[in-house]
């Protein structure tokens, strides 16, 4: 089975495995585990930032970046298909007791001109806008890179505005990877970041979160506080380190796979692909043309040995990995044309 329908279905290979098992662990809630220590003082030199702290979850690590810059009844400005507002289950309301304004971006991205008309003005019966929330990448938009400029106009516009500049960086990796620009150079422009490690990185579980030491320590406290505290992670932390070291310079090979998928599939009577959008390891393809439903090609494609995941009434997602080699994908492309060929 070729599994596209996420990049978070890899699973460990021998060397991880041989890294966890062998990992020197200690109580990370003690502050303890030396692992888990190593890592975090990584990950906080290759982001520029004067601290990092380990996560379970990129769920937690970006709502707990938002319950430190926020009170109840603030607002945070995000684009409107982001992750924070669409798929971490009303978080920010239920958890921080703050609301979203939605901007709808182009391809993921928000501008400094549209974050600026939706700052509420100083008046007692609004809401107080504290943070403006950005993704990079994109997931809903098709894997797109957040431009580095528009980043910076907003980073102007947080200091300018007294707001903090939040990054869901959970798939920062593909975007450093797909422009070259350096890891540091995103995270400096923001006032906290998170990101995945279960994802492109191949571990099986775990992200992080970074800013000011001061941030951070506020940031331990509510792990904590949201149940995210953990013991002897250095088994995991190991996994990371593994990944950071073996699996982070092999993300172009899954840029280039999504590439030729995408370009596949744009071939295909029927299926719209917006080739532009495929910038990282994403593909989003429209089949409204090609006379199935999405339910009905899903299982054409899965009793053919292909997942995907829908993405709307007429769109399906697929994502490359490091589990899905280059060979797999021209499989999936010919399964692909033959069934929305009707040859299959």
């Amino acid at each position: 089975m070729i599994d596209l329908r996420s990049d978070t279905v890899t699973r460990p290979c021998d060397g991880m495995r041989k890294a966890m098992a062998q990992a020197e662990v200690g109580d990370d809630v003690f502050g303890e585990d030396p692992t888990v220590n190593s890592l975090q003082e990584r990950l906080a030199e290759m982001f520029g930032a004067e601290a990092a702290l380990f996560v379970p979850s990129g769920t937690m690590g970006n709502e707990i970046c938002i319950k430190v810059h926020t009170q109840p009844g603030d607002e945070v400005v995000c684009e409107s298909g982001c992750h924070i507002l669409n798929y971490e289950s009303g978080a920010a309301a239920f958890l921080s007791g703050v609301q979203m304004r939605s901007i709808q971006g182009t391809r993921g991205a928000i501008t400094r001109e549209q974050v600026e008309t939706a700052i509420q003005p100083p008046l007692y019966f609004l809401p107080k806008t504290t943070v403006i929330a950005v993704e990079n990448t994109h997931n809903s938009a098709g894997g797109t890179v957040f431009p580095i400029d528009v980043l910076a106009d907003l980073h102007m516009l947080a200091q300018e505005r007294g707001l903090k500049l939040h990054l869901d960086g959970a798939r920062i990796w593909n975007a450093s990877a797909a422009t070259g620009i350096p890891l540091q150079d995103y995270v400096g422009y923001c006032d906290s970041i998170s990101v995945c490690f279960s994802k492109g990185l191949g571990a099986p579980i775990g992200s992080a979160i970074a800013g000011t030491k001061e941030f951070v320590q506020e940031a331990h406290r509510l792990r904590k506080l949201f149940g995210g505290g953990m013991r002897q992670v250095g088994i995991l932390a190991s996994a990371v380190l593994y990944a950071l070291e073996n699996n982070l310079s092999r993300l172009p090979e899954d840029h280039a796979n999504a590439r030729l998928l995408a370009e596949r599939l744009a071939e295909l009577p029927g299926i719209e692909v917006d080739l532009d959008t495929v910038q990282t390891n994403i593909v989003i393809f429209d089949i409204a043309e090609s006379g199935r439903t999405v339910s009905e090609l899903l299982e054409a494609l899965k009793d053919a040995g292909v997942l995907v995941v829908p993405f709307g009434p007429t769109r399906l997602r697929a994502v490359t990995h490091l589990d899905v080699s280059r060979e797999d994908v021209e499989f999936a492309a010919g399964i692909f044309s033959k069934i929305v060929r009707g040859t299959h």
